[in-house]
């Protein structure tokens, strides 16, 4: 007989943090931010190395958004979207985003976050080939290493064994490949040519550990999806507006999918905004049937007040720059990192635009990293026990990046790297 689980007591808040032990007694209470500097509330002050979560593009504190914000909520917070209702607000931001983005004629799906954006994405693929008259094309492929949100369709596409475990049944026909192994890839989709809906990819893998392509690898999978008919999903929720220097990974990379799921950099994290940016091989057979009506949507899909703080966020970014701010700050942070790796502290590099990661040696634990330098002032993430990422807000300056090179230099001394 299996021993019965152990039963531990603590005292804890009523908040269920996502990603974190439930038994955890003791959070870093923030309460201020500025930039690209953070203020818990017993007044310590900290470098946000992480953007919060790969998101606070434009930096804390910008009361524009805001007054945005509470503008757009003293005239009409929001009304529901679904037929036959609209609003300004929701109709602008899906025009500014599908002008922004690198696929001709889009349409754009608005929801609440990144994993709503993917399983938004993963549905319309599969509804596109039904529509188009092929309901056997059901398959998904995403790649390991790939993070897809938390839903029940990104969980499946996840390419992380730990953050599906314990669920219970995921969404059936969803496999993974191999990260960088194109020719796994290829093997799979010609074994099964005609069950495949889509593929689905980020251009950088972010979540997982910060995993760049290999060179041809996007161009590739591209390749591949025209071949067989299948569509190619890009997940931009990390590298959408500005993180890798363009408005999208698809444009730093020169690769354009047929669906582009957003949410994080589009309103800075100011407001929860996700969508997907949709070409004509999804709408074209969507549209096709002037009576057909689309059944999925969000009862926040087109929120007027979250739409106004996303294009007044991008009104920021472009106003002042930011894309270009991503190439100085990571030329900054990915040479102070790699004279770490020269001076043998730390096992690798990775990285692309203003999100970078440094990979440790066996035996040093990221966590233990990633704590020494919350007590130094900088906040890095750990991804498990091998990694610590970084994505700063693009306002970072120069000696802000250095402190987070010099935090992690601190850290690993501390925790005997060598």
């Amino acid at each position: 007989m299996d021993a019965e689980p152990t039963t531990v007591r603590v005292v804890t808040g009523a908040f269920l943090h996502p990603f974190a032990k439930p038994a955890k007694e003791r959070f870093i209470t923030l309460v201020k931010g500025e930039g690209s500097v953070l203020w818990d509330v017993d007044g310590n002050e900290y470098i946000d190395g992480m953007a919060s979560l790969w998101y606070c593009n434009v930096g804390h504190g910008r009361t524009e958004i805001a007054d945005a914000v509470a503008a757009q909520i003293g005239q009409l917070e929001t009304y529901s979207c679904f037929d036959p209702f609209t609003n300004p607000m929701a109709d602008a931001i899906a025009e500014r985003v599908a002008a922004l983005a690198p696929i001709d004629d889009a349409r754009v799906f608005l929801c609440g976050s990144g994993s709503e954006s993917i399983d938004t994405a993963m549905k319309l693929a599969r509804l596109a080939h039904v529509r188009a008259g092929h309901p056997e094309r059901t398959l998904i492929i995403s790649r390991m290493r790939g993070y897809h949100g938390t839903n029940y369709g990104g969980t499946t596409a996840q390419g992380l064994p730990p953050n599906k475990e314990g669920w219970g049944p995921l969404v059936p026909d969803v496999v993974q490949v191999p990260g960088d192994d194109i020719e796994a890839l290829a093997t799979l989709m010609a074994e099964r040519s005609s069950e495949i809906a889509a593929v689905i990819t980020e251009p950088v893998q972010g979540a997982g550990g910060v995993w760049p392509p290999e060179e041809g690898y996007l161009e590739s999978v591209r390749r591949l999806c025209d071949q067989h008919g299948a569509l190619l999903i890009f997940d931009e929720v990390i590298t959408g507006f500005g993180r890798l220097g363009q408005w999208f990974g698809s444009i730093h990379y020169g690769v354009t999918p047929d669906l582009i799921t957003f949410a994080k950099a589009v309103t800075s994290g100011y407001q929860p905004l996700g969508g997907v940016i949709v070409g004509k091989a999804v709408t074209d057979p969507l549209e096709a049937d002037a009576d057909y009506v689309l059944k999925t949507g969000y009862t926040y899909s087109g929120h007027a007040s979250v739409a106004a703080a996303a294009l007044t966020n991008l009104d920021i970014i472009e106003r002042e720059g930011l894309l270009g701010e991503a190439s100085r700050i990571g030329a900054r942070l990915s040479a102070g990192l790699r004279s770490l790796a020269d001076d043998g502290v730390i096992a690798s590099v990775r990285g692309d635009g203003a999100v970078w990661a440094a990979g440790m040696h066996p035996g040093v634990d990221a966590a233990a990293v990633r704590d020494h330098m919350l007590t130094s002032g900088v906040i890095v993430r750990a991804i498990a026990d091998h990694s610590c990422a970084m994505c700063p807000p693009l306002v970072t300056t120069d000696a802000q990046v250095d402190r987070i090179v010099d935090a992690m230099s601190t850290a690993l001394a501390s925790v005997g790297a060598r």
